[in-house]
């Protein structure tokens, strides 16, 4: 029987939001500043495709920017009270996924979706791992520090033998406990083990209402698509509009019907008069159009 501890529309608002909104825009923001990667002969793929591929990878790492989110609103709801999360150590930025503390112990947690990684990734990890618990050790000698690494899907652990042996090593030389965890494994450690069944229960639940497949046609809703896209710098649209492969490869993927251009030029005739930026731009899309 599920719980509760979050409702659905919260941790369906934070998953939508991180993944969807402003995606448009990010997409126009990386086709002005690496067109090549987009267009030209030399490509085993079609513009099409390589816009499709552009949204699921980035899809990908927004997810697990999602579930940051989401396993830090659980730890609030827990009582566990959130810590600053950036910091500088000996030159280097450090930057917790997670950091909360609760009575007279600070929990720090390494959080990725999936061990997957290359070996040089995994170094990296661990190198990570263990400078964020001594810069901890530090600045709280007086509390117990844990630290875990934390992969959310439990179907991969590519590198749990040396991630066990890495964190075994940090807890002996640094005196604090440590822990790596898959899936269901943290909250069974927090005593709370039903989170992962309301967890997996409400992303089968989001995975059926979101679409089966990314649309790159801004045109199917395009006052939408406006509303996002006029926020884009006018001198990466200027960008967009002066180079005449992305007009002619990537344009009628994007803008079939030009109706959401039609909007933009509309949307910049009625702002013309706030600065010179704004004709340069009208002057292109009517060249487009």
């Amino acid at each position: 029987m599920l719980t509760n501890y979050l409702p659905y529309e919260v941790f369906k608002r934070i998953l939508t939001k991180t993944i969807f909104q402003n995606a448009k825009i990010s997409l126009l923001e990386k086709v002005a500043k690496y067109p090549s990667r987009y267009t030209g002969l030399f490509r085993p793929t079609k513009p099409k495709l390589k816009l499709i591929q552009n949204i699921t990878q980035s899809n990908e790492i927004l997810f697990g920017d999602a579930f940051e989110i989401i396993i830090n609103e659980y730890l609030n709801r827990l009582g566990f009270s959130p810590i600053k999360k950036n910091y500088s150590y000996n030159g280097n930025d450090l930057m917790f996924d997670q950091i909360v503390g609760k009575e007279n112990t600070i929990i720090y947690i390494e959080q990725k979706i999936r061990d997957d990684h290359d070996s040089t990734k995994k170094r990296g990890q661990i190198e990570n791992f263990e400078k964020k618990g001594e810069l901890l050790l530090k600045l709280y000698p007086d509390f117990k520090i844990t630290g875990i690494m934390y992969f959310i899907d439990p179907n991969l652990k590519k590198n749990r033998r040396y991630y066990m042996q890495e964190l075994q090593r940090i807890s002996t030389q640094f005196n604090f406990e440590t822990h790596l965890f898959y899936g269901k494994e943290f909250f069974e450690w927090i005593g709370k083990d039903e989170i992962w069944l309301e967890i997996t229960s409400y992303l089968s639940k989001w995975k059926e209402e979101i679409p089966d497949f990314p649309t790159i046609n801004f045109d199917e809703n395009p006052e939408e698509s406006f509303e996002e896209i006029k926020h884009l710098q006018p001198n990466l649209l200027i960008k967009l509009l002066r180079n005449d492969a992305i007009c002619k490869e990537i344009f009628p993927e994007l803008f079939p019907e030009k109706t959401t251009l039609n909007l933009l030029l509309e949307y910049y005739i009625h702002e013309r008069e706030k600065n010179k930026t704004n004709t340069m731009v009208i002057e292109h899309l009517k060249k487009v159009l």
